[in-house]
C-alpha cells in the first residue's frame, strides 16, 4: 500500500508565561509526540474528546499550528516548514474541511470567489474555465448553480458546509482534512455531510483524516481509527479488527461503551 503521509514524534507545546518579566514557566503539551501515517484510498478517523489534541494534529499537518518538534514527512521530504511544502505542491495537495462553515468561508465574498481562491492559487484559467469549474464543484457537492453569487449568510448551515467540501476538493487533493465537519450541524444535515464526503473519496479517490469526538463516525466512515488523549496517540488499529481485540485501552473501551449507550437510547 502507497504511504501519502507519515507523522513522526509531532508535538505543539504552547508556553505558559508568568511574572513580571513575562518569562515562560511551563508549557502545555497540546500534540505530545505523536506518530502515525496515511496510506493510498484509505479513510483515517481521529477520535478523542474535547482538548485531547486532534484538532491540533489536524491544524500541524495543514500548517495551521507552529510544530515544536517532529516531522511531516510527504513524498520523501520533511513538510514542517512552509518553504518546503511550497516546494512540492503540499499546500495544493493537502486540504481541510473545518468545523464552523460561518467563520471559515469569507463573509465579503461570493460562492464564485471563495470557491475558486484555492484554485486561483495553484492554476491559471480564464475566467470562463474558472466559472466552469466551479459549477461543477458545487454540483458535486449539490448546490445549485444559482450559488454562484450568493454570500455565506444566505445559506443555511447545512448548505454552508457543503460550500466549505467544495472548496476543499478545488485543487483535487490527495489528503482532506476533515475536523469535525458535522459536529454543528442537526442529525440530518450531519449525515447527509458524511455521506457527501463518502461518495467523493469513492468517486474521487481521495484520502481522508476524520477527526471526530463522535466513535460512530470513526466505526462507520473509516478504515483506521486513531485515539487521542491528552495530547498522545494511545490506540490505533484496523476498523475491521477493533472489536475483536482483547486488550484495547480502558479509554477505547470508554468510548465504544459510550457509543452502544447512543445506540440503545436512540432505539428505545
Amino acid at each position: 500500500m502507497t504511504e501519502i503521509i507519515q507523522i513522526k514524534d509531532l508535538k505543539v507545546h504552547y508556553p505558559i508565561r508568568s511574572g513580571f518579566f513575562n518569562r515562560i514557566t511551563d508549557h502545555v503539551l497540546a500534540v505530545d509526540g505523536v506518530d502515525f501515517m496515511i496510506e493510498q484510498g484509505k479513510t483515517y478517523g481521529l477520535v478523542g474528546e474535547s482538548g485531547s489534541g486532534k484538532s491540533t494534529t489536524g491544524k500541524a499537518i495543514i500548517g495551521l499550528e507552529k510544530i515544536t518538534n517532529g516531522e511531516i514527512i510527504y513524498q520523501g521530504q520533511d513538510v514542517t516548514k512552509p518553504r518546503s511544502r511550497k516546494a512540492i505542491g503540499y499546500n495544493k495537495d493537502v486540504q481541510m474541511i473545518f468545523q464552523d462553515s460561518m467563520s471559515s468561508l469569507n463573509p465579503k465574498k461570493r460562492v464564485l470567489d471563495i470557491i475558486a481562491e484555492p484554485i486561483r492559487n495553484f492554476e491559471r484559467l480564464s475566467d470562463q474555465e474558472e466559472k466552469k469549474k466551479v459549477k461543477s464543484l458545487l454540483d458535486i457537492v449539490g448546490m445549485p448553480e444559482d450559488a454562484l453569487y450568493k454570500y455565506p449568510h444566505e445559506f443555511s448551515g447545512g448548505q454552508r458546509q457543503r460550500l466549505g467540501v467544495a472548496r476543499a476538493v478545488a485543487t483535487s487533493p490527495k489528503l482532506i482534512i476533515a475536523d469535525e465537519p458535522v459536529a454543528s450541524l442537526d442529525v440530518v444535515n450531519g449525515h447527509q455531510i458524511m455521506q457527501l464526503l463518502q461518495h467523493i473519496v469513492k468517486d474521487h479517490h481521495n484520502n481522508v483524516l476524520l477527526i471526530t469526538h463522535n466513535m460512530n463516525h470513526v466505526l462507520k466512515y473509516a478504515d483506521y481509527f486513531n485515539v487521542m488523549k491528552n495530547g498522545m496517540m494511545i490506540e490505533s488499529g484496523e476498523i475491521d479488527k477493533l472489536f475483536n481485540h482483547h486488550h484495547l485501552h480502558r479509554y477505547t473501551e470508554q468510548l465504544l461503551n459510550y457509543r452502544s449507550k447512543l445506540q440503545k437510547e436512540d432505539n428505545i
